[in-house]
């Protein structure tokens, strides 16, 4: 079976990628910590739109995904990044084929 991979993009208001990062490096981070299901949740800056910082992350299966998005503590996340975001998050849903570094 396939494990369940996203890509997730995240517009922050004018100015304010730096606060979400800072949320996203401690509140983000710590709420996947526990999740045995997440592999990967990996934030990234786009180096081409200062406002814009792109997710990519990889799940054990699709319960695991699903967990992982309907957790409180993603809840609270969407929370704690709302006052710093433009927009919702643009979710692109993949299907792992082929990886260095990566098992799948």
């Amino acid at each position: 079976m396939a494990k369940p991979a996203l890509l997730a993009k995240l517009t922050a208001k004018d100015g304010q990628r730096d606060a979400l990062l800072s949320v996203i490096a401690d509140l983000g981070m710590r709420n996947v910590s526990g999740e045995t299901g997440t592999e990967v949740y990996v934030a990234h800056k786009d180096q081409n739109d200062e406002n814009v910082v792109w997710f990519y992350e990889m799940y054990s299966d699709n319960d695991a995904l699903a967990a992982h998005g309907g957790s409180d503590a993603m809840k609270d996340f969407g929370r704690a990044t709302g006052d710093y975001m433009s927009s919702r998050a643009e979710l692109i849903f993949l299907e792992p084929v082929c990886a260095k570094g990566l098992e799948l």
